[in-house]
C-alpha cells in the first residue's frame, strides 16, 4: 500500500510540475523591439472634422425609397473640400456613392494594400431621440467627447484614415506600395453597390491586394473579465449566416378539443432541443489561437488553465460557453427569432413555423448546419428547410507580414497591448474586399470599453477626442509600416 501511495504521490508531483512549468512558459511575446512613437497632430481640428461628418444624415434604410441622396452628395462634397491634399495627390474614382482613392506607390511590383471604412449609418430608432444626451446628428462636442450616429460605426474610421493620409502627405511621405482607400456608402445594407462595386472594379483592373483592412474589432478595454491589459483583436475572419425554418405539422381543429400532440407543441419541443444541443464548438483553429494569445496576459490562475488545455479543456469550454460573447467565438450560434402559427386564438394550426438564425463559424458550412439540425429535430411531423445564406469567410493568415505590420503599428501607439487574431461575429464589407485580397483583416484602432457597446446601432453613440487621436496615429503607422515594403 505504501508503495502505491508513493507512486501516486510521485505521479501527482510530476503532474503539478508539468502544469506549473507550462504555465510559466505561457507568457506574452517580448515588447522590447517596439518603440512607441510620438506623432503631433491637430487633435481639435480632427475632432471638428468628425463632428461635421456626423451631421450628414447618410442613413442606409432597408428600403432604398427612404434614402436621402442629397445627404450622401453633401458628404462627398464635404470630403473633397475638407481634405484638399488627399484630393490633389490621390486619384479618385466614384463608384456609385462610394469613394475609391488610389495613392500611387513608387514600387509597381509590390502588391497594393487597401484601407477602408464606410460613411453610411443605421437609422436612429424612432421615438428614442429624447434618450440621447445630445441629438444623434448634432456632432456635439462636450467634455472631450464627440456625440452622434457614426462616431463609432464607422465615420470615425473614414475620418481617421483621411486625417492620417493628410498628415503623411504633409510630411512628404511617399508609399512604396500603392495604397487604396475605399469609403463605402451602403455597408449597413450589405455593400452590394459600394464595396461590391469596388471589388468588381479592382477585378477588372487585375488588381490583387496584399491585404485589406476594414472595420471590425477594436482595442478592447475591460471587455474580457479578469484581464487588465487592453487587447487589439485583429479579426482574420467573419462569420457567415444561414436561416432555417423549422416547421411542425398537426391535424388542426378547434382549440376546445386539442390532441395530445399539436403543431405548436411539437415546434416548442424542437426549439428547446435545439437550444439544449448547440452546434459543437471548441478551442481549435482560429478560436484556439485567439484565446491562447490573449490568455498569456491573464493572471497566473487563468494562465494555468489555458496553458494546460489537455487537462482543463472541458472546464474552459464550459466556462466560455456560459458567456454570450465568448460562446459566439467558439461555435456557430443558434438563435430562434421568428414564430408563426394559428390565424385565430381558438384555432389549432395545421402548421407552426420557427425561423432560426445561425451565425456560421469558419469550421462549419450552411450545409453541415442543415444536416445537423435535421438529424437532431427532423421527424415525419417536423421538417427542416433552409432559406439560404452564406458560409463564413476565408480565414486570413495571422502569421503574415500584413498582420504583423498592423499589430506593430497599434503597439507603437498604445504601448504594450495584447495582439491576437479574432473572429468577427457580425458582417462587414470585407465579404467583398476579401475577393481581391490575399488577406482580409477587420480592425478599427480605437479603444472600446463596456460603456461603448450600447452605442453600436443603439443610443448615445460617441467617441472621446483623445481616442480619435490615437486611432489617427495608429492609421498613420499602419500606412507607414504596411506601405513601406
Amino acid at each position: 500500500m505504501k508503495i502505491v501511495l508513493k507512486a501516486f504521490g510521485a505521479l501527482l508531483l510530476a503532474l503539478v510540475f508539468v502544469v506549473v512549468a507550462r504555465t510559466l512558459m505561457h507568457t506574452p511575446p517580448p515588447f522590447a523591439d517596439i518603440t512607441q512613437v510620438n506623432i503631433e497632430i491637430d487633435v481639435d481640428k480632427a475632432a471638428k472634422h468628425l463632428s461635421q461628418a456626423i451631421t450628414f444624415k447618410t442613413v442606409s434604410f432597408q428600403s432604398s425609397a427612404n434614402k436621402q441622396p442629397e445627404e450622401f452628395a453633401k458628404f462627398i462634397g464635404w470630403v473633397k473640400s475638407t481634405y484638399p491634399e488627399v484630393n490633389r495627390d490621390l486619384k479618385l474614382v466614384m463608384l456609385n456613392d462610394t469613394m475609391l482613392y488610389q495613392w500611387e506607390g513608387y514600387e509597381p511590383t509590390e502588391k497594393p494594400i487597401l484601407l477602408t471604412g464606410h460613411y453610411d449609418v443605421v437609422p436612429v430608432i424612432p421615438g428614442s431621440e429624447s434618450k440621447w444626451t445630445h441629438p444623434p446628428f448634432s456632432g456635439h462636442i462636450a467634455d472631450g467627447v464627440i456625440w452622434g450616429r457614426g462616431a463609432l460605426d464607422d465615420k470615425s474610421g473614414v475620418i481617421g484614415i483621411l486625417e492620417a493620409v493628410t498628415y503623411l502627405i504633409g510630411q512628404g511621405y511617399k508609399p512604396a506600395r500603392t495604397v487604396y482607400l475605399s469609403f463605402g456608402h451602403d455597408e449597413e445594407i450589405g455593400g452590394p453597390n459600394g464595396a461590391g462595386a469596388v471589388t468588381a472594379y479592382l477585378k477588372e483592373k487585375s488588381v490583387q491586394l496584399a491585404w485589406s483592412l476594414d472595420e471590425g474589432s477594436f482595442v478592447l478595454n475591460g471587455i474580457l473579465p479578469g484581464l487588465d491589459t487592453m487587447v487589439a483583436a485583429i479579426n482574420v475572419a467573419e462569420k457567415g449566416g444561414v436561416t432555417l425554418d423549422i416547421t411542425a405539422y398537426g391535424a388542426g381543429g378547434h382549440s376546445s378539443m386539442p390532441p395530445k400532440d399539436n403543431a405548436v407543441g411539437l415546434l416548442a419541443e424542437a426549439i428547446v432541443k435545439l437550444q439544449n444541443n448547440p452546434i459543437p464548438g471548441g478551442l481549435d483553429g482560429l478560436s484556439g489561437q485567439m484565446f491562447s494569445d490573449i490568455s498569456s496576459y491573464f493572471p497566473f490562475g487563468m494562465r494555468l488553465l489555458f496553458a494546460n488545455q489537455w487537462l482543463f479543456g472541458s472546464a474552459i469550454d464550459s466556462q466560455l460557453s456560459g458567456s454570450a460573447s465568448t460562446n459566439a467565438m467558439l461555435r456557430t450560434t443558434t438563435a430562434p427569432t421568428m414564430l408563426s402559427g394559428s390565424i385565430k386564438t381558438n384555432v389549432l394550426p395545421i402548421e407552426a413555423v420557427a425561423a432560426v438564425n445561425f451565425r456560421v463559424h469558419p469550421r462549419d458550412t450552411p450545409e453541415s448546419i442543415l444536416a445537423y439540425v435535421d438529424q437532431l429535430v427532423g421527424t415525419e411531423k417536423v421538417k427542416v428547410t433552409s432559406r439560404g445564406g452564406r458560409g463564413a469567410s476565408e480565414v486570413s493568415d495571422w502569421e503574415s507580414q500584413g498582420f504583423k505590420d498592423i499589430g506593430r503599428s497599434v503597439r507603437e501607439v498604445y504601448g504594450e497591448v495584447a495582439v491576437a487574431p479574432g473572429l468577427m461575429i457580425a458582417g462587414s464589407d470585407s465579404r467583398h474586399y476579401g475577393q481581391v485580397a490575399d488577406n482580409a483583416y477587420r480592425f478599427n484602432p480605437f479603444i472600446v470599453g463596456q460603456d461603448d457597446l450600447a452605442g453600436f446601432h443603439g443610443t448615445n453613440e460617441s467617441m472621446r477626442v483623445e481616442n480619435l487621436a490615437k486611432g489617427i496615429r495608429s492609421y498613420i503607422q499602419i500606412i507607414r509600416n504596411g506601405a513601406s515594403h
